[in-house]
């Protein structure tokens, strides 16, 4: 898929099919993940595929019960290794780096994902402690998870604001 039309087809999606994700899919989506950029390519980030029933149900709960979580095949958890990233740029490469890292990952993982003809929807609604203690990690601090499926809906385009409203300086003006 061309990759701007790759922008415009991804939606957040709410309703899944029973249906597996294949593992060359996932692979893609991994290596576009591996792909992503990161400070000082330290790639300070963790993500754990959660195909498991169980778990999916359990994350969906520390997620105030957004059920597609459990619903869809696949969830991803994003990361942030806040350590990885201390060790060369000190506090603000735990506080920050780490955590555009894994959301860098995640967005380039989201991208993927449609151009492999999947669906996915951000979830940054949740519980960090209870993730953490669902997926048995004290050291690692999620910032994003997502459901990753076949749609089970087609959601219509979100209204965007306006390029003059979010971008000021020196730019080429839009007609």
């Amino acid at each position: 898929m061309e990759f701007f039309e790759v922008l415009r087809q991804r939606r957040s999606v709410r309703s899944y099919r029973n249906q597996p994700v294949e593992d060359e899919k996932l692979k893609r989506i991994f290596e576009a993940a591996n792909l992503a950029p990161s400070a000082g390519n330290l790639q300070a980030y963790q993500v754990r595929v959660i195909q498991d029933e169980v778990k999916r149900k359990a994350l969906a709960r520390a997620a105030h019960d957004q059920g597609y979580i459990a619903q869809a095949p696949v969830c991803l958890v994003f990361f942030a290794d806040a350590q990885r990233s201390a060790e060369k740029y000190g506090k603000r490469g735990a506080e920050l780096y780490s955590v555009q890292d894994a959301t860098i990952a995640g967005s380039f993982a989201m991208l993927a994902a449609v151009d492999v003809g999947l669906a996915t929807v951000w979830v940054g609604d949740f519980e960090e402690k209870e993730v953490q203690k669902i997926l048995e990690t004290e050291t690692l601090r999620p910032v994003a998870m997502f459901s990753l499926g076949y749609a089970g809906e087609q959601p219509t385009p979100s209204p965007r604001r306006a390029i003059e409203e979010i971008f000021s300086g020196d730019y080429p003006q839009t007609d």
